[in-house]
C-alpha cells in the first residue's frame, strides 16, 4: 500500500533529507586519490551523529556501515573499508539518515582527481537522467513516466539500465511502496497523486547492465566490469510538482 505525507510529514522528511544531503557532502568532498572507502564512511557517520540523526544503513539488514561506497564496477551496497582510491576511480556514495522517524535517502557518484572521458561521460548521462525523471514526476502522470524517463535518456546515450534493483517509496521505513523502476513504460503503472514520496535512483553502467553480488553477500558489481555510476534523490508530489527533499 502506498503511503501519502501529510505537509507535517513532509517538512519532517525535508529535514532527514537534508541531513541526508549534506552528510552526502561532506563523504564527496573526502573523495580524492590516497583516502579509503573506510575513512569517506567515517566522516559520514560523525556527521550524520553530530547533527542528532540516525544512519538509516548502519545495520540495516545487517549493513556493517553507515554509507554504501561503490569503486568503478561497483553499482550499488559496497562495504567501506581498507580500500584505498587510486587516481580517477568514480566513487558512488549512498547515504541515508534518520530524523524525527522521518528518513532521507540520496546518493551521488563523485570521482577522485580526473575522470576518463568514457567515465565523465556516463556519470554526466546518469545525473540528467535523474533530472529528466524529476520533470515527469507530476500529479496525473503514471509511475512508468519516470522509469521511462531514465531509460530513454541513457540508452540513447548507449549505457545500460540496471533491472535488478529498483528505487522506492520512502518515508517512516526506507524501503515503502511502490517500487520504482528505471526502465518503463509511459503512460503505465500507478497513478502519481500528491503526497507520494519516492526515492528514485538510477542505476547506469557503461557496458552490459548485468550484474551479480559478490561474496560479502553486498556488493553488486557488473558482470563484464564495466564502470557504474548511481544518483538518487528523495522526491514529494506536490500539487505545484516535484519537490526534491534531498538537498543541503
Amino acid at each position: 500500500m502506498v503511503t501519502l505525507k501529510t505537509s507535517k510529514e513532509l517538512a519532517k522528511m525535508r529535514k532527514a533529507g537534508s541531513v541526508t544531503a549534506q552528510a552526502l557532502r561532506a563523504g564527496g568532498e573526502a573523495v580524492k586519490p590516497g583516502v579509503t572507502t573506510g575513512e569517506i564512511n567515517r566522516i559520514i557517520h560523525q556527521f550524520i551523529l553530530s547533527k542528532g540523526a540516525k544512519p538509516s544503513f548502519l545495520g540495516y539488514g545487517g549493513f556493517p556501515a553507515s554509507a554504501c561506497i561503490s569503486v568503478n564496477d561497483e553499482i550499488i551496497h559496497g562495504i567501506p573499508g581498507k580500500r584505498v582510491l587510486q587516481e580517477g576511480d568514480i566513487v558512488s556514495i549512498d547515504v541515508g539518515a534518520i530524523v524525527d522517524g522521518y528518513q532521507g535517502d540520496s546518493a551521488w557518484t563523485f570521482v577522485a582527481g580526473q575522470p576518463s572521458q568514457a567515465a565523465q561521460a556516463l556519470m554526466d548521462a546518469t545525473e540528467q537522467s535523474l533530472m529528466e525523471a524529476i520533470k515527469v514526476m507530476l500529479p496525473g502522470n503514471r509511475l512508468g513516466d519516470i522509469g521511462h524517463a531514465v531509460q530513454s535518456y541513457v540508452e540513447a546515450r548507449g549505457f545500460g539500465v540496471v533491472r535488478e534493483y529498483v528505487g522506492h517509496g520512502i518515508g517512516r521505513e526506507m524501503h515503502e511502496e511502490p517500487e520504482v523502476p528505471n526502465y518503463g513504460r509511459a503512460g503505465h503503472g500507478v497513478r502519481l497523486v500528491p503526497g507520494m514520496v519516492l526515492a528514485v535512483e538510477p542505476m547506469i553502467t557503461e557496458k552490459s547492465p548485468a550484474c551479480k553480488v559478490l561474496a560479502d553477500d553486498w556488493t553488486v558489481v557488473t558482470v563484464d566490469h564495466g564502470l557504474a555510476a548511481h544518483f538518487e534523490h528523495t522526491i514529494a508530489i506536490t500539487d505545484n510538482g516535484p519537490v526534491i527533499l534531498t538537498l543541503p
